[in-house]
């Protein structure tokens, strides 16, 4: 009597066929995330204390932000709806901290 032993488990030479888990994607969020932090350090260095340079550091982390959530907290596969119920009150939050920080100036000025 003959046994087909083809499918039997031998643990010298199995090997488990190993897929890919978007570890690609990963590295290109963590390079993107790299370099914005090494040019956000870089201009931290050169550039004159001004509004601007404020300016430039907060749309630097929000792009950071972006990817951040985009990638490791999986938004940028979710449906819009999704996406606009975490988004829109993040939004209105920085709205009511504009508006606040706008009002407060207000004491200053008299």
């Amino acid at each position: 009597m003959h046994t087909d032993n083809s499918n039997e488990y031998v643990p010298e030479t199995y090997v488990p066929h190993v897929e890919s888990q978007g570890t690609k994607e990963i590295w290109r969020t963590l390079t993107i995330l790299g370099i914005l932090t090494v040019v956000d350090i870089v201009l931290y260095f050169a550039m004159p204390l001004t509004g601007f340079r404020n300016v430039v550091f907060i749309l630097l982390g929000i792009i950071k932000a972006y990817y951040i959530v985009a990638s490791f907290m999986h938004m940028k596969h979710e449906k819009v709806d999704l996406a606009a119920c975490i988004l829109v009150p993040i939004i209105l939050v920085f709205g009511l901290i504009a508006g606040l920080l706008y009002e407060g100036n207000f004491w200053l000025a008299s």
